[in-house]
This record gives structure tokens, sequence and C-alpha cells, in this order.
């Protein structure tokens, strides 16, 4: 826990993430990263130079027929207070709309709903559980697929909202939050999507591409955080 708890609080410190007074609502599936994301912010919130507050909010895409009551209890361990918002989503994804491609807009529909239930808990910040290997990723997949270099930031302010959306593991390996995570009581994904998507296709390219280049995942982290790693189409003067 000690390297995340550092590489998250670089990632806090050099984004800027959290302010005096702040209270943020950790968006928690139940599963290892969002766990892991609200872990890190209830153990720092205790040490922390600038105070802030931490709750968790989790979605429940079944109407409360999942059981999360041992999430509960871990949350309650750590002195957090647990949210439970019942929606209709799995209905709507997949019985009404029957979407075949569903992530996006199922990430869309979640989010919406977590910085509803934040504001309304007086919540100014929101946190989600992505991590380096997430922002990769994203990278590739709008590459691929939307045919443009972007990916989702550190920071994100949400104006119709009036929240910011805080990404703390943004420096984090997978690898490290699944060491970590194993005693977690770890709620597993319901979606039917779940190792079927786009996503999932990326994963194991990079995965593939990671046996025939050592630390290319280092490289390509490096290249999309550093501003001074930019060079696309930049004028250039070379040394004859």
């Amino acid at each position: 826990m000690k390297n995340i708890q550092g590489l998250a609080r670089k990632a806090i410190e050099r984004w800027n993430m959290i302010e005096d007074g702040d209270k943020i609502a950790v968006g928690v599936s139940g599963g290892k990263d969002s766990l892991t994301t609200l872990e890190t912010l209830a153990l720092l919130c205790k040490y922390y130079p600038k105070k802030f507050t931490v709750c968790a909010i989790t979605i429940d895409m079944f109407n409360g027929e999942t059981d999360f009551s041992k999430v509960t209890q871990f949350c309650h361990d750590l002195g957090v207070e647990h949210y439970i918002v019942p929606t209709h989503l799995y209905e709507v994804l997949f019985e009404i709309r029957k979407e075949k491609n569903p992530c996006s807009l199922c990430s869309k529909i979640r989010r919406g709903t977590l910085c509803n239930k934040a504001n309304e808990l007086g919540c100014n910040k929101v946190a989600l559980g992505h991590h380096a290997d997430d922002l990769i990723e994203t990278f590739f997949l709008s590459l691929y697929y939307e045919g443009r270099l972007s990916t989702f930031s550190p920071v994100t302010y949400l104006s119709k909202s009036k929240i910011t959306v805080i990404r703390p593991l943004l420096l984090v390996w997978e690898k490290s939050i699944i060491g970590h995570s194993k005693t977690f009581p770890i709620v597993k994904n319901p979606c039917p999507a779940d190792k079927h998507t786009r996503r999932e296709f990326i994963k194991e390219q990079i995965d593939s591409l990671g046996f025939k280049i050592p630390k290319v995942n280092t490289s390509i982290l490096s290249a999309i955080i550093s501003p001074e790693r930019y060079h696309l189409l930049d004028k250039k003067i070379e040394e004859e």
C-alpha cells in the first residue's frame, strides 16, 4: 500500500487534485480499482496537509438486487459513509435498448447518476478509480475507433453538475492494484459485456506488444503525460 499511496500523492500534487475543504465522493463499484481508490483517499485524509473528507457512492445496475454488504463493511472499517443508489441501468441497456457496445452509454449514465448523488450529499469532487493502464487503453481506443489522439484528464470539471472529477491512481499500474486488493471484498462485475469489449481487445494488443518491447507501457505513459514529449506535426529545426 505504501507504493500506491506514494504514487497517488504524487499524482494528486502534480495535478492539484485536492484543496482544503474538499468533500470527495469516491465512485465505488465494488471492483479492485474503486476499492483501492477509496482506501487510498480514506487513509490519506488522515494526514494530508490539505484537509478533506471522503464518502463512498455505489451505483447499483440491478435496482437494489446486488449484495454490497461486504463493501459497506469495508467502508465502515475505513470510517467512510457508504451510499448505494439503485438504478434500472441493466434493464435499460440490455433489455430495452439491447446495446451491442454499451460501455460508453453505461459510463455516461453512471457518471451522471454518481454526480447527482454527490451533489445531493454536498460533495464538490468525485474520485474515480482509473489507473495508468486505463489511461493508455483509452488513448488507443480513441486512436483506433475515433481517429483522434485523446484520453481522459487527471482533473475534469463538469460544468453542468458543477463537480470536479479526479483520478488519484493515474500513475499506479494495474498489476500493483491486483496485488494489493487480494483481500478486498470484490463484487464480481455483473455486466454481460465484461471481457467482450473494445477495451479488452486493446488491453490484449498492448499486453502482446509488451512481450516484444520491454517497458513499452512506461514509454507510452511518459509520452502521454509529459507535454515536452508532444512533437506531433511541430515545426522542427534539424541540424545539417
